[in-house]
């Protein structure tokens, strides 16, 4: 049986080298950051007088720009997009990760821009709609329209990408290929 022994409580330099070593493991915002700081803390305490300077570790990182809140919204929404994530599922996500909404303006307005496309893409990877082998079938149909919800589509966009037809799509694709 292995047995684990307390840790022990950490210190300014000890939270400040945790906090460097997380940003250079992980792309992460200032909400993120600092949730991370207050867990550890809250797992192994604190050892000096007067509570944790967590804000001001976590506002050392931003000046320093190893924490870049608008170029994380950036790379999260740009890698839900090429997932096929609609505006919706990626306005979620940078709330979920504590993005200011002037700092996430740009990627929302950039995913909502590429709607029909980031819709297509996840109609694709997921063979729904016109990609479908029985596009027809209503039960799939909708089972597909409540996916595309669920992944942040508007209901109209859905419906766009779910009524094009397979003929078209692929006739659409033979010209786009070399």
């Amino acid at each position: 049986m292995k047995r684990f022994t307390a840790r022990k409580p950490l210190n300014s330099a000890e939270l400040r080298q945790m906090a460097l070593a997380y940003v250079a493991r992980y792309a992460t915002s200032r909400a993120k950051l600092a949730g991370y700081l207050r867990r550890k803390l809250a797992e192994r305490g604190w050892d000096e007088e007067g509570a944790p300077a967590v804000e001001a570790i976590v506002e050392a990182m931003v000046a320093q720009h190893y924490v870049d809140d608008r170029a994380f919204a950036d790379m999260k929404a740009g890698g839900l997009a090429r997932r096929g994530y609609g505006a919706r599922r990626v306005r979620q996500a940078l709330q979920a990760a504590g993005i200011a909404e002037e700092d996430a303006d740009v990627a929302l307005r950039t995913a909502e821009e590429d709607k029909l496309a980031v819709a297509l893409a996840y109609a694709k990877r997921r063979r729904l709609g016109p990609f479908s082998s029985d596009p027809a079938n209503m039960a799939k149909r909708e089972k597909a329209l409540a996916a595309m919800l669920r992944a942040g589509h508007d209901y109209l966009t859905a419906r766009q990408i779910l009524d094009l037809s397979p003929e078209l799509v692929q006739n659409g694709m033979a010209r786009s290929e070399p």
